[in-house]
């Protein structure tokens, strides 16, 4: 006679097994949706046979006569290759078996539910990140996009929105849609990932063979932005990028960048004149960890730093020292990027509403606009989208 577990026994056991064949996503309860793009959506949700809180991704099935999508199969793969407590936990694949009567298919991803994520945080009002708390953040990216690394594979769209924070202080790197595997010599991919803001040159110059540096461009823009509380190179288009980040980096010499002459559109670029302002424009973050970024925004990625070195930057070891897990920001409501715009579109509306003129009024007086902080532009003026 078998042990008939009771209480917490039997949902840790539940939490454990894994069934023989897909579940049915109607064992999830949506609460609300956290996230939307190209893939489809993502909601909050709550496991009712284990009443363990989840995120649930619908796989976007544009074209079902092609099958399953080559890039969720792609990222299932290699979310199945990666354990590791810096990188999100994928924990099932379900589907729906009432559009399947339909003759539709739909497939969801299930992972675990994270609280916040970067670009949530950081356009939430009331938190505001400490150097303390920006090293930690810090060492915990490195440290898995370094697993990742090891394993020859590219994230390909590191960002704060794709960077997940727990109520206890794990943060987390999510959204493999767009990773590879690299390590082949002469293997080209597309240059048309990474989202443009956090691009680096060599993918808006052309280039189609690239290894991990690209990831690391994105990490020196995200460093800065965290400490900026502004993006550091916000371009409105791929020209525009490039502008921005000659005019704060300089142009490239041949000895700077002796490569960029062989890329396809290194026309773009070939009769700048933009000397380096970085050390300039930045210097009252301070000399370390300007060196740092200096050394994640090499516009020759050969000279770019990687993942394990910078985990050994002396930023990391200079005071303040980083904070524990426990002392990052945790609002008492979720935050992410998806809810933050919907949040500032609502505020947006009540603010035009309000500024109209009151019947029997004229003129142009001011309405009650929510006033956040006013964040200082390494380039003196803004504009531009993710």
């Amino acid at each position: 006679m078998g042990v008939e577990l009771k209480g917490k026994a039997a949902v840790e056991s539940k939490k454990r097994r894994r069934p023989l064949a897909a579940r049915d996503v109607s064992v999830f309860k949506k609460d609300e949706q956290v996230g939307e793009g190209t893939y489809g959506q993502v909601w909050k949700a709550k496991d009712t046979e284990t009443n363990e809180i989840v995120a649930l991704k619908k796989v976007r099935m544009d074209n079902e006569r092609e099958g399953f999508p080559l890039t969720a199969i792609r990222e299932i793969k290699l979310l199945k290759m990666l354990n590791h407590e810096n990188i999100v936990k994928l924990k099932e694949i379900v589907t729906d078996a009432e559009d399947s009567k339909n003759g539709k298919v739909n497939i969801y991803m299930v992972f675990e539910y994270l609280d916040h994520d970067l670009t949530g945080l950081m356009d939430t009002r009331e938190v505001n990140f400490s150097v303390e708390q920006v090293k930690c953040c810090m060492l915990q990216l490195l440290t898995g996009l370094e697993y990742c690394h090891k394993r020859d594979i590219l994230h390909r769209d590191i960002k704060g929105s794709n960077l997940l924070l727990s109520a206890d202080g794990y943060l987390k790197i999510a959204d493999f849609g767009l990773a590879r595997t690299c390590g082949e010599n002469g293997r080209q991919y597309t240059n048309k990932v990474i989202t443009r803001w956090y691009r680096p040159p060599e993918l808006l110059l052309g280039a189609n063979e690239y290894g991990p540096a690209v990831d690391m461009w994105s990490v020196g823009c995200l460093l800065a932005e965290l400490l900026l509380r502004t993006p550091l190179f916000p371009g409105s288009s791929e020209t525009d990028q490039l502008d921005r980040i000659l005019k704060l980096l300089g142009s490239p010499s041949g000895d700077m960048w002796p490569a960029y002459e062989r890329l396809p559109n290194a026309y773009l670029i070939r009769h700048t004149n933009y000397p380096p302002r970085l050390r300039q424009n930045l210097a009252h973050l301070g000399a370390d960890v300007l060196d740092l970024i200096e050394k994640l925004l090499a516009l020759d990625s050969t000279k770019r730093m990687s993942a394990t070195d910078a985990l050994q930057h002396r930023w990391f070891r200079a005071e303040p020292l980083p904070c524990d897990r426990s002392q990052l920001p945790s609002p008492s409501t979720s935050t992410h990027e998806f809810e933050a715009k919907r949040k500032k579109q609502q505020e947006a509306a009540n603010a035009k509403m309000q500024s109209r003129p009151k019947q029997g009024q004229h003129g142009h007086g001011q309405g009650a606009r929510a006033q956040g902080p006013k964040f200082s532009d390494p380039f003196g003026y803004r504009g531009g989208g993710r």
